[in-house]
């Protein structure tokens, strides 16, 4: 086979090369049509000449999937990393072939995208837009960026939560073409070698689904793969990391959700899950193939992993790979960002006050950890002192040490001396928490009585809604600024459009993960970091809150707006990537004078570039 797919690295020479391959081609065609190879579809003279012998063989021979490529004509127009559609200048149209395949005129990026962004609003259902941008994403990956950076704040909610949880739901119904890798028990043994199937080599970051617990709506299986999809879309539009360099995986294992074992269009392994030994050992073959094809320095996020999963896989591999858990430490840092950013709003420090969380998965137990770890660094007290200040509410009711003998392993750490308590609103009664954090995963669960208890025991209560998508979260912001009378200072993890109440407007704050990982990883890239530590996330919670404005807190803020985002993930990675450099993790030497700059430096950017 000869391929010149990118064509972007030849030599001024190009149409001469092109024009020798074309006069190859020519040759290799008449050698085969001298041979005896000629025939029309039906097996006779003249008509479409059939070069490999394709229509001559039977149904049960084997034929070659032969294909010359060269990157210009229809297949630079196919080419998404390339294709300027209606971009492309009179001079490229001509050096490339492309003259009579677009239409005469000519745009410029920025008339494609208002055009684009008109069409986009021209759909009413959230589903249909997300369609409408995967297309546009394999079609043509720069002017995907740009309009997703231009318009971060209107789309943000379109590629990610919510509308990629429905998508997830319907994903074999709406899957078009692969975006990632699917590596299944089917490919046990060998999965090294599918590892090598995917076409870039030069991988920065992998963010990796089994599916298993797809944002608030349980086990999705194969279908989960919208989220490392979604993902790492954000990590080039909000953190700069290239697109090449990412690289999504689902790890589909089967499925215990019978709707889709039943569903024909299901695209994963019609079988229930594995376990045990079985699950493990692919896990640990995966991750031993990564490390040998990518090396030691690639980012692998673990994404909606189910809780039983997610720690022991967490804990197993931070010590020998590069490794980051989203909902686990993303969350925890993002949350953590809002709580001192608040303290500019409720005054004091964050050892003053009393947290309580609805909800002890991944989620609650790692913002709570880190929490812990925040106060132990300001007051230098030990982790197990400052996390007396933290309770949690699982589905049982208020963890305390009457209940340890049947609490999961990660839980233990916040069973607290305190007669039991089963409902929540009776538990804020008895705890008097000045935060109440929400990660359970059950919409609706902060319901008046709740918020009013909060309200009367606070001035400003800091009420957090995490769960996502919007339908699973435990209240909306305008419950939450309604039933406290204005008093509460709200975020969520979905977004939620602003609030009037009494003559004032409200605007929620989005404790939104997306505000963390991308400026994380991309820390993580710039300084060459070979393992992630809490301090590295500390490190990323205070460059995020120190981003708040006064301007963002008049409006009763604790995020600063998405608008800013790509400026934020830069100080968020300079940060993180000073940390590395400090604890000795950091493997780009030496070390860059100014991060902030360098950082900014090395984000990917969407604009055309011009052709040879």
């Amino acid at each position: 086979m000869i391929s010149l797919n990118r064509y972007s690295v030849l030599e001024p020479t190009t149409t001469r090369v092109v024009l020798g391959v074309r006069k190859l081609l020519a040759v290799m065609s008449s050698t085969f049509m001298n041979g005896g190879v000629e025939a029309s579809a039906g097996g006779g003279g003249g008509g479409v000449r059939d070069l490999y012998g394709e229509d001559r063989a039977t149904e049960d021979q084997l034929i070659t999937p032969w294909s010359f490529s060269v990157s210009s004509g229809c297949t630079l127009l196919r080419d998404p990393r390339y294709n300027k559609g209606l971009a492309f200048t009179e001079r490229e149209r001509d050096a490339h072939y492309l003259r009579g395949l677009l239409p005469p005129a000519v745009f410029n990026q920025e008339l494609q995208e208002k055009r684009l962004m008109h069409n986009l609003r021209q759909y009413e259902v959230p589903l249909h837009r997300y369609m409408a941008m995967m297309d546009l994403q394999e079609r043509n990956e720069r002017l995907f960026y740009k309009i997703l950076i231009d318009n971060v704040e209107e789309l943000l909610p379109v590629v990610y939560t919510p509308t990629v949880g429905e998508a997830c739901q319907k994903y074999g119904s709406i899957f078009r073409r692969p975006q990632g890798l699917y590596i299944s028990l089917k490919e046990k043994g060998k999965v090294l070698e599918v590892l090598k199937n995917w076409p870039e080599k030069n991988i920065q970051v992998i963010v990796v689904t089994d599916g298993e617990r797809i944002l608030g709506l349980g086990d999705l299986g194969c279908q989960g793969m919208g989220i490392p999809v979604g993902k790492l879309s954000l990590y080039t539009a909000l953190g700069g990391v290239r697109p090449s360099s990412c690289l999504p995986i689902t790890i589909d294992v089967g499925t215990n959700n019978e709707k889709l074992l039943n569903d024909e269009f299901y695209i994963g392994l019609r079988q229930k899950r594995a376990t045990g030994k079985e699950y493990a050992e692919l896990l640990d073959e995966f991750m031993r193939a990564v490390k040998q094809n990518y090396g030691e320095k690639v980012l692998i996020q673990f994404e909606d992993f189910a809780n039983h999963n997610a720690f022991d896989l967490l804990a197993k591999y931070s010590s020998s790979h590069l490794v980051f858990n989203d909902d686990i430490q993303g969350t925890a840092s993002v949350v953590l960002a809002g709580l001192l950013a608040s303290l500019k709003l409720v005054r004091g420090t964050l050892a003053d006050h009393t947290f309580l969380f609805l909800g002890a998965g991944e989620a609650g137990t790692g913002i709570a950890e880190l929490i812990a770890l925040e106060i132990s660094k300001q007051t230098k007290a030990s982790v197990e002192e400052t996390r007396q200040k933290i309770w949690l509410v699982d589905s049982k009711g208020l963890i305390v040490s009457s209940r340890l003998g049947s609490l999961q392993h990660f839980k233990k750490p916040w069973a607290h001396e305190h007669e039991p308590v089963k409902e929540l609103v009776d538990a804020i009664k008895a705890i008097k928490p000045t935060v109440l954090i929400g990660s359970s995963g059950v919409g609706k669960t902060f319901t008046k009585e709740v918020i009013e208890a909060m309200a009367s025991l606070n001035k400003k209560p800091l009420i957090l809604a995490l769960s996502n998508p919007t339908s699973q979260s435990e209240c909306t912001a305008e419950e939450a600024y309604t039933w406290s009378k204005g008093q509460a200072i709200f975020a969520s993890g979905s977004p939620f459009d602003p609030v009037e109440y009494e003559g004032k407007v409200f605007v929620p704050g989005q404790a939104n993960n997306a505000y963390i990982f991308p400026g994380f990883g991309l820390g993580l890239i710039i300084s060459g970091a070979i393992r992630v530590r809490d301090e590295m996330l500390l490190a990323a919670s205070e460059a995020l809150a120190a981003q708040v404005s006064q301007e963002n807190y008049d409006k009763g803020l604790i995020y600063p707006p998405f608008s800013n985002i790509r400026k934020i993930s830069a100080h968020i990675a300079a940060n993180v990537a000073a940390k590395a450099y400090e604890l000795g993790l950091a493997s780009h030497l030496p070390r860059p004078k100014d991060l902030v700059k360098y950082a900014e430096s090395c984000m990917y950017s969407p604009g055309y570039r011009n052709y040879r």
